[in-house]
């Protein structure tokens, strides 16, 4: 008997195969063998010079970025400090002094 991976959302080890799909039984969680591969190569996210980046790294804004909903700007050199990455348009949650919670994008900021 093959070892199947655990369910990814609940660590369930007792997951199954049904047809193409694996399912666990405990939370009702569906998916396929492609998407546990591809789980499994993690996404890199990278700056705009190819760095990779990491939650805890401190990072400098290379654009002036416009606030939505505000007249305010995110001048060129800003330094964010301990971002976040998350899934999504924009990957990086961080707060930048005088802003406040802000989502960027990795491809405006580099690595210091």
């Amino acid at each position: 008997m093959s070892e199947l991976a655990p369910c990814p959302k609940c660590n369930s080890p007792y997951t199954y195969e049904d047809r193409d799909m694996l399912v666990c039984p405990e939370c009702a969680h569906e998916w396929t063998a492609t998407e546990e591969a591809a789980a499994a190569q993690e996404k890199v996210i990278a700056d705009a010079n190819g760095n990779p980046l990491s939650d805890g790294d401190t990072v400098t804004v290379i654009k002036d970025l416009k606030v939505k909903g505000s007249s305010n700007v995110v001048k060129v050199g800003t330094k964010v400090k301990n971002i976040r990455l998350v899934d999504g348009d924009h990957d990086i949650d961080c707060k930048i002094d005088g802003f406040g919670q802000m989502s960027l994008k990795s491809e405006f900021v580099k690595k210091i």
